[in-house]
């Protein structure tokens, strides 16, 4: 199984991070309670949230910790995670790759749709050091299960594959034989796995797959260009046929991978 990590691009999501929030989806709040539960998460602890993007988990698990840090190496992404954030969090400028002990320790280190973008054996040693003992680490993310009110999902990935199809970054992260999260985490000092998850089914306006197709890095303004203008103008044919009163119904599942630390 291939381990290599996709090369580090600091400003791969400049132009995506103005759709993020917009675009994908959200993550259950009974999911970062159910979380925070089995972290057993308290007002002393810290927790790190590691490629935080526009802040959503960090925002999300303030009210359970007395401190939370999120991390990001895009300042699009920070300057948005700033906004209304809450007094006990903060956020810093950075990546996986400069994670150094000064940090301080933390509880939970938290990641949402961001550790297939590190060298993932090196964050998990880095971490090592920076987890307290009965600590975790949580990899969230989403999934869409095979229901009848995600049928039109397909289509619109195919679209979207087309503009995507010449990224040697995507080819890369999805190769056959690319090692999962959870093979990476068994090989690793938090190879105690658990998994949780909370399936909701959800109303978003038809315009929001404009806003998920432009917050990913492979068809982002900035990596497809002048194409950007066409992928729109093809979601916008496309959702006139599938959403002609301009909604639709997607079934989300919010996950989180919870690792403890191993006996």
């Amino acid at each position: 199984m291939s381990i290599e990590p996709v090369p580090f691009e600091p400003r791969r999501f400049r132009t995506a991070a103005a759709h993020y929030l917009a675009g994908r989806p959200g993550y259950a709040p009974r999911l970062i309670r159910r979380v925070a539960e089995l972290c057993t998460l308290g007002a002393a602890d810290r927790v790190l949230d590691l490629g935080c993007g526009p802040g959503q988990l960090a925002k999300a698990l303030a009210p359970f910790v007395g401190a939370v840090v999120g991390i990001d190496p895009e300042p699009e992404m920070l300057r948005l995670a700033e906004r209304e954030a809450p007094a006990n969090v903060r956020f810093l400028e950075g990546s996986s790759y400069g994670l150094e002990p000064d940090l301080g320790v933390f509880r939970l280190v938290t990641m949402g749709r961001s550790f297939h973008w590190m060298d993932r054996v090196d964050t998990l040693r880095r971490l090592e050091g920076m987890i307290e003992p009965g600590g975790a680490v949580a990899l969230f993310g989403d999934k869409h299960p095979e229901v009848p009110e995600n049928a039109w999902r397909q289509v619109f990935q195919d679209l979207v594959g087309r503009y995507a199809a010449d990224d040697p970054h995507r080819h890369q992260r999805h190769e056959p034989g690319k090692a999962s999260h959870i093979a990476v985490l068994l090989d690793s000092a938090f190879s105690e796995l658990e998994e949780v998850s909370v399936i909701e089914r959800r109303e978003l306006p038809a315009a929001a797959l404009i806003e998920r197709a432009l917050s990913m890095s492979s068809t982002s303004r900035a990596r497809i260009g002048a194409r950007a203008d066409a992928l729109v103008a093809e979601i916008e044919a496309l959702t006139a046929k599938l959403a002609p009163a301009g909604r639709l119904i997607e079934v989300v599942a919010s996950t989180a991978l919870i690792a403890h630390r191993g006996g």
